[in-house]
């Protein structure tokens, strides 16, 4: 599992780097009927460079649980605009794999509760009962937060449901200044890097 882990970020670290040599990325899709651009550049703002032409970009409706389709893209990553939702920055925006909205769903939802620990029991009880949506091993999370669009923070998480110091060769916190596993052995636990 080790192995495996390690080499799946070596291909991603060198995919990326790959595309990104390849030149002028393809022209981004046209916007959907009715989408504004204003709200598909927002949204893109989480986004790598050489993946946001291709990035397909929704924007979650008042009840956080439906979307509309802004912009059909033509890779896997999805981006959107969380910007003051119940626990989130006044700016926020995200991307991550189309194979995790459920998993957002799901986080929107607990979210709603409107208070942080609320959300945390929600979260648990799920993991407890087996209710909680794993997101795709090995998708990236990417985030873009902050008090407005002039000031924001870049993050990155990579998802590893389940996984352990164990089953990874990772360690559980990041004392040892290396790529840790956060929240080990849950559906969230996910990989972060020093200084992210």
């Amino acid at each position: 599992m080790k192995r495996i882990a390690l080499l799946a970020i070596c291909a991603l670290a060198l995919s990326t780097s790959a595309f990104a040599q390849r030149g002028a990325p393809a022209p981004a899709a046209p916007l959907e009927p009715g989408a504004s651009q204003a709200d598909v550049d927002k949204a893109l703002m989480a986004a790598p460079d050489q993946l946001k032409n291709g990035a397909t970009v929704i924007k979650w409706n008042a009840d956080h649980q439906s979307y509309t389709t802004l912009r059909k893209g033509s890779n896997n990553l999805v981006c959107y605009d969380r910007s003051g939702f119940p626990e989130q920055q006044a700016f926020s925006t995200e991307c991550t794999a189309m194979a995790n909205l459920d998993r957002v769903k799901q986080n929107l939802k607990f979210e709603a509760l409107g208070d942080r620990m609320k959300t945390q029991e929600a979260i648990k009880a799920a993991e407890k009962d087996g209710t909680r949506v794993k997101p795709e091993f090995g998708s990236v999370f990417y985030h873009a937060m902050g008090n407005d669009a002039e000031h924001v923070r870049h993050h990155m998480t990579v998802a590893v449901p389940g996984a352990t110091s164990q089953s990874m060769g990772l360690p559980d916190n990041g004392r040892a200044g290396t790529v840790w596993i956060m929240d080990a052995g849950t559906t969230g636990a996910h990989l972060m890097t020093p200084g992210e």
